[in-house]
């Protein structure tokens, strides 16, 4: 079954890590970046926008690659990309938006305030 470690930042800019595993990481599969999801799913009222993630090998999801297969693509700034110069292009290996059970880690935003206890 999905496993996911899920990076979740409030509006106050504090984040928590959680880790979701079988039948609580289920309704999350699916789901693409920029989507909104319950907060239930980490026992919080309200909801959460997913807005990013990456696989076990670190390599980061990106919102315009459509699916959830990894895909070598040709980028000039922006998620994946660090430094490159007017006029560069480099080809980088990124995921899709698709979360699946490939996906290892996810990062979403919550629209409440978090508390320290889990």
């Amino acid at each position: 079954m999905a496993s996911f470690k899920l990076t979740v930042s409030d509006t106050a800019g504090k984040s928590v890590s959680r880790e979701l595993k079988d039948d609580a990481a289920v309704p999350l599969l699916g789901r693409q970046l920029g989507e909104e999801a319950d907060a239930a799913v980490l026992g919080l009222k309200g909801t959460i926008r997913i807005t990013g993630g990456s696989d076990r090998s670190g390599i980061p999801m990106r919102a315009d690659i459509h699916g959830a297969a990894r895909k070598a693509v040709l980028l000039t700034r922006g998620v994946g990309l660090q430094k490159a110069e007017t006029g560069q292009r480099f080809r980088k290996l990124m995921r899709g938006n698709t979360i699946s059970e490939e996906t290892y880690q996810i990062n979403c935003r919550y629209d409440g305030t978090l508390t320290t206890e889990p």
